[in-house]
This record gives structure tokens, C-alpha cells and sequence, in this order.
């Protein structure tokens, strides 16, 4: 490829699910994308999306929405069925001609290869979960997903991952033969909300996951005098529920509401043991929340200095480093004015721009690998 010049782009085929943070993350990326020109067509797979997400999807002219019906990688109830739906999103990204694919899990590559360039992002995935979670040898139901996830990394061209910390979890997982390239997920700010703060504390993620760690807030929500209120599924779409006696549990909020109760919040607490990024972090600290986070490697690589860390195993610290956020409001604005500062690197434009360009870079490597034909004079 000549210096300077750019690889086309104008389609992209993109794999999503409404689930978690994976759905605004893909929304705020093929936004991003529309604004230079490129298509996304995405397909959707697990849950159908809410009326509230498709709202928001439909403001998009750039998008082509395609709802396979088709089940996540996680929830797959075999690898045939895995291997399966990597056959079915293969011939649909086939018939739409993308310059490029983009996947947001390595499994969905696992088994088939896609016709031309792939990247994947991984959010997470179950080997890494299993060993920041749980303890000894994962159950046989999830070495499969873990074996298609190894092959899925070692196919495609590049792996995304949003943190130097998850990176390294990966690696550490599936070995070093994958490319993976670091781009922190960045988010539009929400228009500032001029309320005050009130005597609460704020949460928000899958609270059903245990990975989230939520009861540990629930366990120490007994001992604050003021109310943890946590947004966000108690139910996830593989049959786990969840149950917390002292948290005030708000549901699964649209984007208005979340952006209400970030702007009503003083302290957004995260108390997870596995978190490649945490977008709900970020939300809250656009709104200039005093954040205090769970103590592992992905939050103090994108917070540190900007926040408090706690043992995400100490409930007891919880409840006092909670306690005294609430009780210190000059400490409480000092952290959130850190925090509202350190948003401003994980900005959605961030994120495209860095997107792009490693579009480029595995198409130019695509075209160096088969180049086209040279033309013959006649």
C-alpha cells in the first residue's frame, strides 16, 4: 500500500447482542463509523432487542439491522450449536459483501472462518471470568466455549480488548499466539443534568453475574446510612437469578433514567472481580461521581488516581470507605472532579478513530497477503 494513502472502506459487517455493555458500545462504534462514511450491517444475536434499544438504532441511517434469532456464544447449549451459528452469520456476512467483519466474541470465528478480514473485540469470556471468579479446573461445559474461543482468537486477524489488564488476562488464558490490540471503549457524554446531589449511593451492571460481585454490596448496604439503589437485570438469559436483601433495586433503566440517577448520585460504587472495562464507571464518572472501585488490574489501569479501591472481598471496607465518601463532601467533589477529568480520555470519538485505523492496518495486511491481480496491457 502506497504511504499516505487509506484502505477503503464502506461496509462493515458487525455481530452484536443487547445484553450487557456490548450493545452501547456497538451503537456508539457504528455511529462513529456512519460519520465516516461506513455501513454497519449488524446482526444481533441472543435476546431480541428492547423497545428502548431499537428506538435508539432506528435514529441511525447507517445501520442495517438483521435480529437472527440465533443463540449467544455463552448460552450455546453445545459446541454444534456454536458451531452452527458460526456457519449461519458466516453466509450472512458472505451475502452482504463487507470490506470487513467484525465480530464482538473470538468463539463466533471459532470453527469457521469468515470470507475476508476479521477482527473480533472480545468483551470478555469464560476462561478469563473462571479464573478472576471461580477456583481449579473449569466444568466440561465451559472448555468447549473456552477451546472455540481459543480458536476463534487464533482466526481472526486482530483482537480488540478495552484494557492493557484484560489483555493480559487473555493472555494468560489462551497463550500468546494472537495479535491483540488495546482500545479503551469510550461513550458520548449524557447532556449535563443540573440536580443535586442527594444521600445515596449508586450501582449499575448485570447484577445477576456474579463476576459483578453486587453482594458484597448488599452485604454492607446494612451497615450505611443512606440507601445503595442498583440499576440493572437480576436475570440473565442462561436461567441465573439473583437476590439481595438490603439493596434498592431499580430494574433495568433506559438511558434517560440512568442519566437521572448518575446526575443524583455523589458516589457510584463497582465492586467487581472481573471487569475488562465497565462502561457504567465511565457513565458516572461523565456525571462527576466519586467512584470507588473494586482493586484489580483493569480499574486501577484506567482510574488510578481518579479514584478509591477497595478489596472487592472486604465488606467491611466497603461499608467504611462508602460511609466515608458520604460524610466528606469535599473530598466526595474533589474525587468526582478527578474522575469527570479522566472521562475525557474513553470519549467515543477515541474509540472510533482507533477502530478505524486497525481496520486499516488488517486490510492492508489482507491486501499484502493477496494482492490483487496485476492488469496486462493489451
Amino acid at each position: 500500500m502506497l504511504a499516505g494513502v487509506k484502505e477503503p472502506i464502506s461496509r462493515v459487517f458487525m455481530t452484536a447482542d443487547a445484553v450487557g455493555g456490548v450493545w452501547p458500545y456497538t451503537i456508539d462504534l457504528a455511529e462513529g463509523l456512519g460519520a465516516e462514511g461506513i455501513e454497519t450491517v449488524l446482526a444481533v444475536l441472543g435476546p431480541a432487542p428492547s423497545a428502548a434499544q431499537l428506538s435508539a438504532l432506528r435514529r441511525l441511517s447507517c445501520v442495517q439491522l438483521i435480529e437472527t434469532g440465533l443463540s449467544l456464544d455463552w448460552t450455546a447449549r453445545s459446541e454444534a450449536e456454536l458451531r452452527d451459528i458460526n456457519a449461519v452469520l458466516a453466509e450472512l456476512a458472505a451475502g452482504c459483501r463487507p470490506d470487513l467483519v467484525h465480530l464482538h466474541a473470538p468463539a463466533l470465528a471459532g470453527f469457521e472462518p469468515f470470507d475476508g478480514p476479521t477482527v473480533a473485540t472480545a468483551h470478555s469470556c469464560v476462561a478469563t471470568w473462571w479464573n478472576a471468579v471461580r477456583s481449579g479446573p473449569m466444568p466440561e461445559e465451559l472448555l468447549w466455549r473456552s477451546g472455540a474461543t481459543r480458536r476463534g482468537l487464533e482466526s481472526v486477524g486482530q483482537v480488540i480488548a478495552a484494557s492493557a489488564g484484560f489483555a493480559a488476562a487473555l493472555r494468560k488464558a489462551y497463550g500468546e499466539s494472537f495479535a491483540i490490540a488495546v482500545i479503551p471503549n469510550g461513550r458520548v457524554r449524557s447532556p449535563s443534568l443540573l440536580r443535586e446531589k442527594q444521600h445515596l449511593i449508586f450501582t449499575a451492571g448485570r447484577l445477576w453475574d456474579e463476576g459483578k460481585n453486587i453482594g458484597v454490596l448488599d452485604r454492607a448496604a446494612e451497615r450505611i446510612d443512606a440507601p445503595i439503589f442498583a440499576a440493572g437485570p437480576l436475570a440473565g438469559p442462561h436461567g441465573v437469578t439473583a437476590h439481595f436483601d438490603n439493596l434498592k433495586l431499580l430494574g433495568t433503566l433506559d438511558a434517560a433514567a440512568m442519566a437521572h440517577w448518575l446526575a443524583s448520585a455523589p458516589v457510584f460504587a463497582a465492586s467487581a472481580r472481573y471487569e475488562p472495562f465497565g462502561l457504567a464507571v465511565l457513565e458516572a464518572a461523565q456525571a462527576g461521581a466519586a467512584l470507588v472501585l473494586s482493586d484489580i488490574p483493569s480499574f486501577r489501569e484506567l482510574w488510578e488516581g481518579a479514584a478509591i479501591f477497595v478489596d472487592p472481598e472486604d465488606e467491611d471496607a466497603w461499608a467504611v470507605v462508602l460511609q466515608m465518601a458520604l460524610d466528606a463532601p469535599a473530598r466526595r467533589r474533589e474525587l468526582g472532579a478527578a474522575a469527570e477529568a479522566r472521562s475525557k480520555r474513553y470519549s467515543r470519538q477515541a474509540m472510533v478513530s482507533a477502530t478505524l485505523a486497525l481496520y486499516r492496518e488488517v486490510l492492508a495486511a489482507q491486501r499484502l497477503v493477496s494482492p490483487p491481480p496485476l492488469s496486462r496491457a493489451s
